[in-house]
């Protein structure tokens, strides 16, 4: 019994492969050359590169300092100036005004004006401390004349307070990844600790024209109502210029402040294409105009120059992975995503992208040379990356396909018993 056990011994732990393949007939079995997982700088790196075809330079001669053209569907970045400095954005804060009230408030609600409110400064619709209005009538105000004291009412209404509201919009703004964005005020007036990056409002801008009440309002011409006991009665006509400079334009929101400058947030939405742009501190007056020439420069660009397409490559095949001290020789592998409610495979996948016309895609892939059993199935064991003019897009996993054990005792004996007995 005790040199069957040395046996098994000598077979299951031998360093070399030779002697295990004579006895289980030419079939090696067991190696040390591979660790578990290879080190990246290690790892076998396939690259594959799409040229395109070339296409104009980007915009120049801006007006704005900072500016931003967006990708809303994928949020990716098409053109960027200064985009991610820290400045105020005068009105254009109210676009976040608006989504966190839709996403609070019933528009159904009755606001109370209070004394804070009344008195805030231009541009203001002259409501008085103590009247009334319907929440779905002060959101037009708010949004086609961009009054002050009407967004002060609605924050209280909202949150409370202002306080309360502005943490409500800075609560928001962390949830869409906005990390270099802060609120203070509901109309977007001056103050300290007030400011956002051109990118992160473009982000803001995407996500809010996902909302279908949001676009309602925005694009509406002119609304009329009226204060709900006086009957006072008012009318409010939309400001934004780009609903009529671009066939296609569906928003959102311009403003200025003597700190901000002239500010614009717009949006336009080109069959497949979506592009959201941004530009802030455009101009002083009287250079009120500036902001629609560099807007219109932008869309223009993204509109010309970007093709919507799905850059994912379908069809990509792995050989199978060698497995060290595995029961098994080697495990299949396949590419893999998370769609938000389970893993989908390769055949599901699709990454629709905007990309120019002379921009490279490239696909990385990340694959090891060998694993070290056990290996369980549905692991991590390599990465597939897309990039697209230089910047990393998207990353899917590697995972395998089957499950791998270790070699055992009761494994070698098996093998030779069936080996010499049968």
């Amino acid at each position: 019994m005790r040199r069957i056990k040395a046996l098994f011994q000598r077979l299951c732990y031998m360093q070399s492969a030779v002697l295990l393949t004579a006895v289980l007939g030419g079939t090696a079995v067991y190696s040390v050359r591979f660790p578990v997982f290879i080190k990246a700088e290690d790892a076998v790196e396939t690259v594959k590169e799409t040229k395109l075809q070339t296409a104009p330079g980007e915009p120049s001669n801006l007006y704005a300092q900072s500016a931003c053209l967006m990708d809303a569907g994928s949020g990716r970045v098409l053109f960027e100036k200064n985009a991610d400095k820290e400045m105020p954005m005068a009105s254009t804060t109210k676009i976040m005004t608006l989504i966190v009230t839709l996403e609070n408030a019933d528009l159904e609600d009755v606001v109370t004006v209070s004394s804070l409110a009344a008195r805030q400064p231009d541009v203001q619709l002259n409501i008085r401390e103590g009247e009334k209005y319907y929440l779905k009538d002060l959101v037009y105000s708010l949004m086609l004349e961009s009054h002050n004291d009407v967004a002060v009412a609605i924050a209280e209404h909202v949150g409370g307070s202002v306080e309360g509201f502005a943490a409500l919009m800075n609560k928001k703004a962390e949830e869409l990844g906005c990390v270099h964005t802060h609120f203070v005020t509901p109309n977007g007036l001056d103050a300290d600790g007030h400011y956002t990056t051109a990118v992160e409002l473009a982000r803001i801008a995407s996500y809010a024209i996902q909302n279908k009440k949001f676009i309602e309002i925005t694009n509406q011409p002119n609304w009329n109502f009226k204060e709900i006991e006086s009957g006072r009665s008012f009318s409010v006509s939309n400001k934004n210029k780009l609903l009529y400079l671009m066939d296609d334009a569906i928003g959102i929101k311009t403003g200025f402040t003597g700190k901000a400058g002239y500010c614009f947030v717009g949006a336009v939405k080109e069959e497949d294409k979506t592009l959201v742009s941004v530009v802030l501190a455009c101009g002083w007056p009287p250079n009120k105009n500036y902001k629609w020439a560099d807007t219109q420069k932008l869309m223009s660009y993204g509109l010309d120059n970007f093709r919507f397409k799905d850059i994912f490559e379908h069809g990509k095949t792995f050989a199978p992975v060698p497995v060290t001290d595995g029961q098994k020789g080697t495990v299949n592998i396949e590419i893999r995503a998370d769609n938000g409610e389970k893993m989908v495979s390769e055949k599901e996948i699709s990454l629709p992208m905007l990309v120019r016309t002379d921009e490279k895609v490239k696909v990385v892939y990340d694959v090891p040379d060998g694993l070290t059993a056990p290996v369980g199935k549905d692991i991590k064991a390599g990465s597939v990356k897309y990039y697209v003019g230089g910047q990393l897009i998207q990353e899917y996993g590697i995972y395998t396909l089957d499950e791998v054990k270790k070699i055992d005792y009761r494994w070698c004996l098996e093998k030779i018993w069936n080996r010499f007995l049968f």
